[in-house]
């Protein structure tokens, strides 16, 4: 996209979330699309258009369950669309909720539709243990065998080792090209950046404290729906269940590094949760919802998709905000709110420093001047994915309907979304309400 170019902004009319859920706990029994078909037929319910006017389904996810591929058709026709309604599944790690949005804004200007459902969702507690590469070829040379004795002797090269699993959700988070986990990545740029233990426990508490005080407030209840997790005794799920109303540094101080046990300072509780959830929301261009008589929630005036080194991934936000400001002239000082994904709270942390860094900017922005200090009172107002959970599909939509709400809340107008990208991206977009 070139520079400050103007688009027609993108409606975004009707946005909803289900509430984010620990893995292995309340929506455990939920698989991805069960829980995203829930989550898009309330948010038809709650929506001015019909199943039938919608041009497309597009779903974000990262860990496609293998009984539901290309799971955003699944979704859709479980939720109550049409057969004669596409579906599409897109995956940009991190960023796969955003892409949703992204991609339909794309078809949008290019005039192949008009009105799009998009959302985001991810059921980690399904995440699968996989076999081992020997056990899996042991198995291959089983089938392989044609007598039974090519059978036993194949069996007899068995070793109790071959069932170890692979953990799945470790492999998914770790980067094949650099070779590390996300969490030696958030590592790496506490170093670059000099940020301490102590810095990313204080992050970690204020996220649970900011929380917690947005859900006392009923703020998020206005975002997201009940889910019913155990229709027999009638249990259902109306609250973020990882927030730590009681969290305090000295607890957070008690955790052993994990990612780098014996010099580290990233923990489970300075990182973010491993949750299950869902996200959704229906846009169009501003001219087809002015037609149509609608007020939507909010608008995005533009994005904008960044590369950096696969390492340092966590500065995604500062990369992509930065072509982000280049192509619409914004400036951070207008920005009024500013989400940045809690992936690890090193991360936001180093973000905060880059985006005010000059010499960060010349280094690797080309730029003379910094993008911009964040004032730290309108960053992740209401808390992030260090106290909410971070279900990698869902939650680029989730920062876009939280960003709108909030700017809606407070009166004001602009934001900024943004999020680091698995693999080494950013993404950002700018938002609006009226």
């Amino acid at each position: 996209m070139s520079s400050k170019k103007q688009k027609e902004r993108i409606a975004i009319v009707t946005a909803l979330r289900t509430p984010m859920a620990r893995a292995g706990g309340k929506f455990l029994k939920m698989q991805a699309d069960q829980l995203g078909a829930i989550l898009l037929r309330e948010l038809m319910m709650r929506s001015p258009v019909t199943f039938e006017e919608v041009d497309e389904v597009i779903i974000g996810n990262v860990a496609q369950p293998i009984h539901a591929a290309n799971i955003a058709r699944v979704i859709a026709l479980r939720a109550g669309f049409p057969e004669s309604t596409p579906a599409l599944t897109v995956h940009r790690n991190c960023a796969s909720g955003m892409e949703s949005i992204t991609t339909a804004a794309s078809r949008i200007y290019a005039g192949e539709g008009s009105v799009y459902v998009c959302g985001g969702v991810e059921s980690m507690s399904n995440i699968p243990l996989v076999y081992s590469e020997k056990m899996t070829a042991l198995f291959g040379r089983l089938a392989r065998s044609k007598s039974a004795l090519d059978k036993v002797r194949t069996l007899l090269g068995f070793r109790p080792a071959f069932l170890k699993p692979v953990i799945g959700l470790m492999s998914g988070l770790t980067d094949p090209v650099s070779g590390l986990l996300m969490g030696n990545t958030a590592e790496v740029l506490a170093q670059d950046f000099g940020i301490s233990r102590k810095e990313q426990d204080l992050f970690a508490l204020h996220s649970h404290q900011k929380a917690a005080r947005a859900k006392e407030s009923g703020r998020f209840a206005l975002e997201s729906m009940d889910v019913v997790y155990d229709m027999y005794n009638g249990k259902y799920l109306d609250y973020d269940d990882g927030i730590r109303e009681d969290q305090t540094v000295e607890k957070l101080a008690k955790l052993r590094p994990f990612f780098d046990r014996k010099n580290g300072t990233v923990t489970a509780g300075n990182s973010s949760q491993i949750t299950d959830a869902a996200a959704g929301v229906i846009v169009m261009s501003e001219s087809e919802a002015r037609k149509r008589g609608l007020k939507p929630l909010g608008y995005m005036r533009d994005y904008a998709y960044a590369g950096l080194e696969p390492k340092r991934m966590g500065l995604g936000p500062v990369f992509a905000t930065y072509k982000l400001f280049r192509q619409t002239g914004a400036r951070m000082s207008e920005m009024e709110i500013v989400e940045i994904n809690e992936a690890f709270a090193a991360q936001v942390i180093a973000c905060e420093r880059a985006f005010a860094s000059d010499a960060f900017a010349r280094t690797h922005l080309g730029s003379k001047k910094a993008v911009g200090a964040i004032d730290p009172e309108i960053l992740n107002v209401n808390g992030g994915a260090v106290a909410l959970g971070h279900p990698v599909g869902m939650t680029g939509t989730r920062l876009v309907l939280t960003l709108l709400h909030e700017l809606r809340l407070r009166g004001k107008q602009r934001g900024l979304a943004t999020l680091c990208i698995g693999g080494g991206q950013g993404v950002a977009l700018l938002l609006e309400v009226e």
